[in-house]
């Protein structure tokens, strides 16, 4: 693939959808691309002492603060794209997050990577490389499905059913090199990848050329943001 500007490739999706195993074959596609894996910051949230109990990290609002911080600074000083494997289910959560970074002038590409429940449910069962986080992610179907409808809403939904990892990421590499984000709604079943926008990316002599990070990441304030 051709050199991209600055930005985030955000996939969404149900626990168990094969987000990790797709962002990994996807950084191996694009140039200067790496992985960002915001679960992380939960790990490192959960050794603070005494903060309220909560069910998910995500709860926390410094989780959702210090993932945009670090995806922000991480754009900063070393350019090129971060590809970051995360389910966001709850809708204020994603609104947040993604406003947060519209105000750093960092492009999120939001991919929503879905597959039918039958499937889905028969590839949680298979899994022997996390069999500890079967049920979670079985237990998580529902809050998926009633989250589907924004989530179609919101970011470009490719259809994994029928598509090995290394061709997901290949799908979601053609939507990123495409450029554009938060298309028209459309149903999954209807549209497996939707069709590439063509805005978002700049191109000289056939290239997608990528811009200096500092000249598209200055730290922009808003209410409620710590200096």
């Amino acid at each position: 693939m051709a050199t991209l500007d600055v930005m985030i490739v955000w996939l969404n999706g149900t626990f168990g959808a094969g987000k990790t195993t797709t962002a990994r074959e996807l950084v191996s596609i694009i140039p200067e691309a790496r992985l960002f894996d915001p679960e992380q910051v939960g790990v490192m949230l959960r050794h603070v002492p005494d903060l309220p109990p909560v069910e998910d990290f995500q709860d926390w609002p410094p989780w959702r603060g210090l993932v945009v911080e670090t995806a922000r600074r991480l754009l900063a000083y070393v350019g090129g794209v971060l590809v970051v494997p995360q389910t966001v289910l709850v809708e204020k959560y994603w609104t947040e997050i993604r406003a947060r970074l519209e105000r750093s002038r960092i492009p999120v590409h939001h991919v929503v990577l879905h597959t039918d429940q039958a499937t889905l449910t028969r590839r949680i069962e298979e899994d022997t490389l996390d069999p500890e986080a079967r049920q979670w992610r079985l237990d998580h179907l529902p809050d998926y499905l009633d989250a589907l409808p924004w989530l179609i809403r919101e970011g470009k939904v490719v259809d994994t059913t029928q598509l090995t990892p290394s061709q997901v990421a290949h799908a979601v590499g053609l939507q990123v090199e495409g450029g554009g984000h938060r298309p028209a709604a459309r149903t999954p079943d209807a549209v497996p990848v939707a069709p590439p926008a063509r805005t978002g990316v700049r191109r000289t002599g056939g290239r997608v050329r990528r811009a200096p990070a500092e000249r598209i990441l200055p730290r922009t304030s808003a209410p409620g943001d710590l200096p």
